[in-house]
C-alpha cells in the first residue's frame, strides 16, 4: 500500500482528490492538510510514502514545504500539484526535491499513475511544462532581487521594504532596479507580474 500525504487548501477539490485515490487499491491517503505549514506537520506525523502538495496554499507555498518535508521525512517522495503550469515554478520545485510536477487540468487517472511512478523510484514531469521551462531558461533573479521584489509586491515603500529585509533603503533601490532591468519591465509592478507569470516569485 501506498501512503500518500494530500495538501490542497480548496476543501472542494481536496475531498475530491482524496475520494478519487481512494477508489485506487494500492493507495491509501493517510493526511490532508490546507496549507504548507500543516503539510509539514502532517508528513512528519504520518511519515507518507508520497506527498501531493499544491503550490498556492497559504501560510508557506508548496514548494517551500517540499524542501523542509524532504528534509524531516527524506524517504517520502514529493509530487508538486498546480494550477498554473509556469516554467521557474518547475525550476523551483525541482530545486526543492519534487521528483514530479504535475498540473491539475490532466486527466485523474495520471495521478495515480504517477503516485505509482515515483514510488518506484521515476521522475513525472508534464512534458508540455519540461519543454517550455527549458525554453524558457533559468531565473534571472538573484535570490535577495526575489526577496526584495516579493515584498514590494503589495506597494510597499522602499522605506518599508527596507524595515522588512533589514537592508538599507539604498541597497533596496539597487536591487529593484537590477530586478526591473533583468525582467525588461518598466517599473516594479511590472517587474512583479513578469516574475510571477514566469513562476520566478
Amino acid at each position: 500500500m501506498i501512503r500518500v500525504l494530500l495538501a490542497e487548501d480548496q476543501a472542494m477539490v481536496r475531498g475530491a482528490l482524496v475520494s478519487l485515490l481512494g477508489l485506487e487499491p494500492d493507495i491509501e491517503v493517510v493526511g490532508e492538510a490546507a496549507s504548507g505549514p500543516e503539510a509539514v506537520a502532517v508528513a512528519r506525523e504520518a511519515r507518507p510514502d508520497v506527498a501531493l502538495l499544491d503550490i498556492e496554499m497559504p501560510g508557506g507555498d508548496g514548494i517551500t514545504a517540499a524542501a523542509m518535508i524532504r528534509e524531516e521525512v527524506p524517504d517520502c517522495k514529493i509530487v508538486i500539484l498546480t494550477t498554473f503550469g509556469r516554467p521557474g515554478y518547475l525550476r523551483r520545485a525541482m530545486e526543492a526535491g519534487a521528483v514530479a510536477f504535475l498540473v491539475k487540468d490532466r486527466p485523474a487517472s495520471e495521478l495515480a499513475a504517477a503516485v505509482r511512478r515515483v514510488r518506484r523510484g521515476e521522475r513525472v514531469i508534464d512534458p508540455d511544462l519540461a519543454a517550455a521551462a527549458l525554453s524558457a531558461g533559468p531565473n534571472p533573479l538573484s535570490p535577495r532581487e526575489c526577496d526584495v521584489l516579493a515584498a514590494a509586491a503589495d506597494g510597499s515603500t522602499v522605506g518599508d521594504i527596507a524595515g522588512r529585509l533589514h537592508l538599507s533603503e539604498g541597497t533596496v533601490r539597487n536591487y529593484l532596479s537590477s530586478a526591473i532591468h533583468k525582467t525588461h519591465a518598466r517599473n516594479r509592478i511590472e517587474a512583479v507580474r513578469r516574475a510571477r507569470s514566469q513562476g520566478w516569485l
